[in-house]
């Protein structure tokens, strides 16, 4: 696992060991990242369930001001510190080591996002009680977007409910990153 492209390009990053995080591979991130290519240039960047931070660093590599990690497991937030440490973009960054809720309320009248990306473990459905607070909250920008990683059947029906249209969907072999504004 690595920095792909920007001002970081080829660091190694460290990954959590064992089934706790499922990092995105090259490939993936490499056509997720292409997509947002264009939104990148100074943007706010939230990682949501950060896992090895690698997304946020990437983002931050690639031109984006400044990115907040929020990740509730401990031995994680040890691997994104290292990550960030590593790749000395410190200054660029914020670590908040809980869970999503709770950190997105604490980081109320505190930043604005441009690009919140979400990779919440699968099968836990945490999609719709994550959604369901950003749409009122002013931590997403009017005109954000946002990017949700799940699994191929993930069903996001309930997202136009809650306030959210569906821009497009790319699905790879394993899963999908579905992306959304707010209507």
């Amino acid at each position: 696992m690595r920095i792909i492209a920007g001002k970081a390009r080829r660091l190694p990053l460290k990954s959590l060991p064992g089934k706790d995080t499922r990092p995105t591979t090259d490939r993936i991130k490499e056509t997720l990242f292409n997509m947002l290519a264009p939104e990148l240039d100074h943007a706010y960047f939230l990682d949501l369930f950060a896992g090895s931070g690698q997304i946020g660093l990437e983002a931050i590599s690639r031109g984006s001001a400044y990115c907040v990690f929020v990740e509730n497991n401990k031995k994680a937030c040890e691997v994104i510190r290292d990550n960030i440490d590593f790749t000395k973009m410190g200054d660029q960054c914020c670590l908040m080591n809980t869970d999503v809720l709770s950190a997105l309320r604490q980081m109320e009248g505190k930043y604005e996002f441009d690009l919140i990306f979400m990779d919440p473990p699968y099968f836990e459905d945490l999609e719709p009680q994550v959604m369901q607070y950003l749409k009122n909250s002013p931590v997403m920008k009017k005109d954000a977007l946002l990017i949700v990683e799940a699994t191929e059947e993930k069903d996001f029906s309930f997202a136009a409910d809650l306030g959210f249209r569906l821009l497009k969907e790319k699905i790879y072999k394993t899963n999908k990153h579905v992306f959304f504004t707010k209507e």
